[in-house]
């Protein structure tokens, strides 16, 4: 069966390359609203349309010429682009409405403001994507060649690339390939070093602490930046945004710019951050445990929430999932009702209440004192080895309690590695 992966790479266009660009981009756009308003008037006259992908395509290829005479000046590719994200969000409504997607409904289909909306097209057909011999450099049809921030061919590392997507984010251009991915075809990944299960206790004040001792810092990256934000959103503020017909002036538009830059740097450095932390854990342990986290819950305390957003909680959780399958390595998702910080780890003991202030577990049971992250980490291994834990997200969570069988970790014998952290001879930060 063939998977898909995506790689993004960023682009490095002079400024001729950058104005085309933003051309079919804005053709993409056009092509997008056209499309909806067209829909939209059928509809009021009591018409049922055809909002399929290719219905469009055809009421475009016979209008086109009359309706936009430019249409040459950027690839065919910018508008079917347009009118598949149209369709696809049409579907979606249409599907919300009749009850055939969970969770929350989706809204009509709004149109795509110049100022507001991301700038991008995509490419499926055609003689687009990586040029041989030049492996720092995208071929884009009508556009040309692109250099690149990074050596895209050892990404791609000889995939066949089946879409390309180009899209604006604050100032800065990138290109997402989707790229096949052959069972086996992936690049070897360094051998692991560790043969022993790890449970992985998430937190804020430390991004991950393991139950071998192992402690990923959390570097705070929003917290850091927050002072820098605040001075631009100040300043975005005082611009008017009055002027030029109620669209704002140019200098509020430099502004607002420079919040998105720094937003942007943000996004990149979390991204970075738990992409690394979670290839390394998938390639150096054979079994990992993990808490499943009420991340919307948490987000609800508003101490918290900036917190906990800005750890990434749900995005760790996401990329450890499929990292660990690519690697063949064992995920384990434990109850998140089950109490991995008030219970003892050595004598099973569980306290009735833990403030998030008492960073060191006192257990009145046996005397036990540790690092409350590294208790919490040592349960969740062991809940994770029984035979009962489901594997990422196969079965239903329930509070304890409820009318039908909960999911409960079942103790076993610890193991000799188990044993030593157990009796307080953890392994010290062995750093990544």
């Amino acid at each position: 069966m063939t998977a898909y992966e995506a790689v993004k790479v960023r682009l490095d266009p002079t400024p001729r390359q950058e104005r085309m660009l933003a051309s079919h981009a804005g053709a993409a756009r056009f092509a997008y609203n056209l499309m909806l308003s067209r829909i939209c008037r059928q509809l009021s006259l009591g018409e049922r349309p055809d909002w399929t992908m290719y219905a469009m395509r055809r009421w475009w290829n016979e209008w086109k010429d009359e309706i936009a005479p430019w249409w040459r000046e950027n690839s065919k590719e910018a508008y079917n682009s347009a009118f598949e994200w149209l369709s696809q969000a049409l579907r979606n409504w249409s599907d919300s409405r009749k009850g055939r997607r969970s969770g929350r409904r989706v809204g009509w289909p709004k149109y795509k403001s110049k100022r507001t909306s991301i700038p991008r097209f995509a490419y499926t057909t055609g003689s687009f994507g990586l040029i041989d011999g030049d492996p720092k450099a995208l071929r884009l049809p009508r556009i040309g060649r692109v250099h690149c921030m990074e050596n895209t061919a050892k990404l791609v590392h000889g995939r066949r690339i089946v879409r390309m997507t180009v899209s604006r984010r604050a100032g800065a251009w990138y290109a997402a390939l989707t790229v096949e991915q052959q069972p086996g075809a992936h690049p070897a990944r360094k051998a692991r070093r560790r043969d022993y299960p790890v449970g992985v206790d998430l937190g804020v004040k430390t991004l991950a602490t393991l139950s071998d001792g192992t402690v990923l810092p959390n570097p705070h990256g929003y917290v850091r930046a927050r002072h820098r934000l605040r001075h631009a959103q100040q300043t975005l503020s005082r611009r008017d945004k009055d002027t030029n017909h109620g669209r704002g002036s140019n200098r509020r538009y430099k502004a607002l710019d420079r919040v998105r830059r720094i937003h942007a740097r943000i996004a990149a450095q979390r991204a970075d951050r738990i992409g690394k932390l979670t290839a390394w854990l998938a390639a150096t342990y054979p079994d990992i445990s993990i808490e499943d986290l009420n991340v919307r819950g948490m987000t609800r305390n508003h101490r918290l929430a900036k917190h906990v957003l800005d750890a990434g909680f749900a995005e760790f959780r996401r990329q450890l999932e499929y990292k660990t399958a690519r690697a063949g390595t064992r995920l384990h998702v434990i109850d998140r009702w089950y109490p991995s910080s008030k219970t003892c780890h050595r004598c099973g003991t569980v306290k009735a209440k833990l403030s998030l202030g008492e960073r060191v577990y006192h257990c009145d049971g046996c005397g036990l004192t540790m690092d409350r992250d590294l208790n919490a980490a040592v349960n969740i291994m062991v809940a994770g080895s029984a035979p009962e834990t489901l594997n990422a997200r196969g079965g239903d969570v329930r509070r304890p309690g409820s009318s039908e069988a909960t999911q409960t970790p079942v103790k076993r014998e610890p193991s000799g590695h188990e044993s030593a952290v157990r009796l307080g001879a953890a392994p010290g930060n062995r750093g990544m």
